[in-house]
């Protein structure tokens, strides 16, 4: 019998074991923006590329936004990760598909919400993302302003494995909508925006009093959090990803690859998940789109 069961396991190693592995799911949006900004397909290729070598985990991509069948595509899923617009828009409005998702997080798959795909309505699926990942981008109340965000500092998580201190510019979101008292949520990227993010007038995206308080009394800006849900399951919220080419900033890279495994509760290396990303990489995959007027 012990011949038996070790032959069984030697078989099971050959084979790769792969029963054990985690399943993340990326749900790319359509095609938006000019060339190189919300690169969702190519920006989940890229990451699909750089947890390649990551033991314990397979993953998948889905383009425009949900998969034809959401069935299989979801069976025995750790995680989703969905980049895509938002707002309207939003994949996850659409249709029944709220209670699809939230019926996947009532079974503790882990969530995260890259760029755009953190803003639901208030009218649909605020609820349900304060819910799932802790917070949100909220109407007339967040902004999405291009800034220069310095992060001078990172607290100790998972996710920040490996990760230093770095300053990039991307439409960072900020002024979100979290949970009340911030319960379950953890700031994990946090800058003081400039005076000049209130240079535009109020609109729905744009400004309003609240913010401009904000920024006037240098309020420090939480652009990416992560959440653990009572039940137990994980997400993630993250304002970055509008110019595809800052995939290239290993720092902005790793804690976005990190926050992966988490929210998969896969342990994240003790420096962070390792990757290289060339230009070759970069410019590959990327939505056909005309160019930019000039």
């Amino acid at each position: 019998m012990k011949r038996f069961l070790c032959l069984g396991l030697i078989i099971f190693a050959a084979t790769g074991g792969t029963a054990a592995e985690k399943k993340i799911v990326f749900l790319a949006g359509a095609p938006s923006h000019p060339p190189r900004e919300h690169e969702h397909r190519a920006g989940c290729l890229l990451l699909q590329a750089c947890l390649a070598n990551v033991r314990g985990v397979t993953s998948v991509v889905y383009s425009n936004g949900w998969p034809e069948d959401a069935q299989s595509a979801f069976a025995d899923a750790a995680a989703i990760i969905i980049y895509c617009d938002g707002g309207r828009g939003h994949p996850f409005l659409q249709g029944e598909r709220l209670q699809v998702v939230g019926e996947l997080m009532k079974k503790g798959v882990g969530l995260a919400c890259l760029h755009y795909a953190v803003e639901p309505t208030r009218e649909k699926g605020q609820k349900e993302f304060l819910d799932w990942i802790g917070g949100c981008f909220e109407v007339h109340w967040s902004v999405n302003p291009h800034w220069d965000a310095d992060f001078k500092s990172l607290p100790r998580h998972p996710i920040t494995r490996g990760v230093k201190p770095f300053k990039l510019r991307d439409e960072w979101y900020f002024h979100m909508r979290f949970r009340e008292g911030m319960q379950g949520v953890t700031p994990i990227l946090s800058a003081v925006p400039p005076p000049e993010t209130m240079n535009r007038p109020d609109g729905p995206h744009s400004g309003n009093p609240a913010v401009r308080e904000a920024v006037q009394r240098g309020d420090l800006q939480h652009v990416a959090w992560a959440f653990e849900r009572p039940d137990g399951g994980r997400g993630f919220g993250f304002t970055g990803g509008h110019f595809h080419d800052n995939w290239a900033n290993d720092d902005f890279r790793k804690l976005v690859l990190n926050a992966i495994l988490w929210v998969a509760k896969v342990d994240v290396p003790r420096r962070g998940v390792q990757s290289v990303v060339t230009p070759e990489m970069l410019n590959a995959n990327l939505d056909p789109k005309p160019p930019r007027n000039r």
